[in-house]
């Protein structure tokens, strides 16, 4: 059991040393574009467990914890490259150092230091690295000063100020909510030069944060500290733009309301199903598929994924536009294996003798020792997409009898959007829609009292919709229509299937039909799981002598023989 924030296994030590990679990265990238400029660049990392960066053993001696081995690590690695050469003359253990508040414990020889996570000031030992930090704002910003990337737990975040930090790092192991505002705001000022001058290129005054978190997430979060914050909202960052409108069932002529009763009585049934399954088929079909890997590629081993983006403040708000994506191998060792079948058993009914068979003939087997939760994850789509295909081959439907869907489903109204009816507003089409069951009554914005004269309308998902509803409105055989209710629902081996339209059509002779209506009709661009309801409305509706179920792309679809 996982509560929220809480996780397991998560690879949270590869993510925090692929955000020390990724901004020793960008500090080399940066320093590479603004060195001729004079400006010395600064990184600055927000820790959360001082032990993580600096710790002291039993005889006092400093010991680096794993942010610093990971951060030399990486700074190795990028001073090494060819095209970042000679553009930091200093060895990684000068170039990186932090201040933290500190207690002596013990006496002698044997003193332990332990660190304290907090903002007071340490120890005289802490003294030279507290005045450069905190206090000597001019010899930091020095080149001939190696320091140049800080770690800091707290003391960092609120009233420290330094024009050149153009990298903030937040490394927060306990997924704690840190102060946005606050640690960005240390980033958020005018780079200086060497001879103390503001810059006021924007290209240079950018900054990057390396969070532990998606972008989308990171400037939500920000927006809504500086409304916190402030009492200012950003303007238009709320709208309430769409204006709504109750949809009810209208009053129908006696003529409409004989034509609605009519195909209702003869659509409203519910069913049940029953499925005939071929084993030996299913193992046939699970073993060609995952023996394609082209269609189910071999399982590799984890990787920790970064996305960069740039991002954008404005009265609208903040957006993030992508910019880049780079991702690492993560450490994964001594992978504990789970149960495999009561895995696979929790997601597909089936016994262990088909899923060894599946498995054993896969020949795929070495993979679940590589990452076996994508390994599994792998076995499980395809074995449901076989299996839902051969449950739908092998359907049967069979009436409930006594039950059936009431006409009660259409008499509550429903307050929407004017965006999810069709029209949304008496005027938007030159012919009124007709024929039809519902209509809408506009609402005001504030107050939800009704607002102008109700119009007829059908409810509706997409321009496809809106216009077999306008030519069903204007086509003279079509006698009456309506869309189905969201709570008239089939069954199907895929969860439940909600088919669009009623449509009683009558020429020479009255047909009763019930359209599902899509972009295409061709089955190659349906999804799978579309394709595969939709053949489960064919079983079900064959079960009505008189009524005719098909998919169509218009009305002329739905007539033509």
């Amino acid at each position: 059991m996982l509560k929220l924030n809480e996780q397991q296994g998560g690879l949270s030590d590869d993510v925090m040393r692929f955000q020390i990679e990724r901004t020793v990265a960008a500090h080399f990238a940066k320093l590479k574009k603004v060195k001729e400029s004079g400006i010395k660049v600064l990184s600055l990392f927000f820790i959360d467990k001082v032990a993580n960066y600096r710790a002291y053993d039993d005889e006092g001696n400093d010991v680096p914890g794993k942010f610093a081995k990971w951060f030399e690590d990486a700074f190795e690695k990028y001073a090494a490259k060819a095209h970042y050469k000679d553009l930091i003359p200093y060895s990684a253990s000068e170039v990186h150092n932090g201040y933290f508040s500190g207690d002596k414990k013990g006496k002698g020889a044997s003193a332990k230091k332990v660190w304290v996570d907090s903002t007071e000031r340490g120890s005289k030992k802490d003294d030279d690295t507290y005045t450069l930090i905190m206090q000597d704002k001019e010899r930091l910003l020095d080149m001939a000063e190696p320091l140049q990337f800080i770690f800091s737990h707290s003391a960092l975040r609120e009233g420290w100020d330094n024009p050149n930090v153009f990298q903030i790092c937040t490394l927060n192991e306990t997924q704690s909510q840190l102060k946005k505002r606050q640690e960005i705001g240390r980033g958020l000022r005018l780079a200086v030069n060497q001879q103390g001058e503001r810059i006021h290129d924007k290209s240079i005054n950018v900054l990057t944060v390396i969070p532990n978190e998606s972008y989308e997430v990171f400037a939500r979060t920000l927006q809504q500290e500086i409304e916190d914050e402030t009492d200012v909202s950003f303007k238009g960052r709320v709208k309430n733009a769409r204006a709504k409108a109750r949809v009810q069932r209208k009053a129908l002529s006696a003529e409409d309301e004989a034509l609605f009763k009519a195909i209702w009585q003869r659509i409203n049934y519910q069913t049940r199903y029953s499925v005939t399954l071929d084993t030996p088929e299913l193992i046939e079909k699970c073993v060609e598929v995952l023996t394609d890997t082209n269609q189910y590629p071999k399982v590799q081993a984890p990787k920790v994924r970064s996305r960069k983006a740039k991002l954008h403040m404005n009265e609208e708000g903040i957006q993030g536009v992508e910019t880049g994506i780079d991702e690492s191998n993560a450490s994964y060792q001594n992978v504990p294996v789970p149960d495999v079948y009561a895995y696979i058993q929790n997601r597909v009914h089936l016994t262990r003798a088909t899923l060894f068979a599946i498995l054993d003939q896969s020949n795929r087997l070495d993979e679940l020792l590589i990452n076996p939760q994508a390994f599994l994850d792998t076995v499980v789509t395809a074995i449901k997409t076989e299996l839902q295909a051969l449950l739908v081959k092998g359907i049967e439907y069979h009436e409930i009898n006594g039950k059936r869907y009431e006409m009660t489903l259409f008499d509550e109204p429903v307050e929407t959007y004017l965006s999810s009816v069709y029209p949304q507003t008496r005027d938007d089409v030159t012919t009124p829609l007709n024929k039809t069951l519902l209509e809408a009554q506009p609402l005001e914005s504030d107050t939800q009292d009704p607002k102008g004269d109700a119009f007829s309308c059908v409810m509706s998902d997409s321009e496809v919709e809106n216009t077999f509803a306008h030519e069903c409105s204007l086509d003279p055989r079509v006698r009456f229509f309506f869309k189905l209710p969201g709570k008239f629902k089939i069954a199907t081996p895929l969860g439940t299937y909600n088919p669009d339209w009623a449509v009683v059509f009558e020429n020479e002779e009255r047909v009763y039909f019930v359209a599902e209506t899509k972009s295409s009709t061709v089955k190659a661009d349906l999804r799978r799981n579309e394709r595969l309801k939709i053949e489960c409305g064919h079983r079900h509706f064959n079960l009505a002598d008189d009524v005719v179920f098909k998919e169509v792309s218009s009305l002329s679809g739905l007539v033509a023989q």
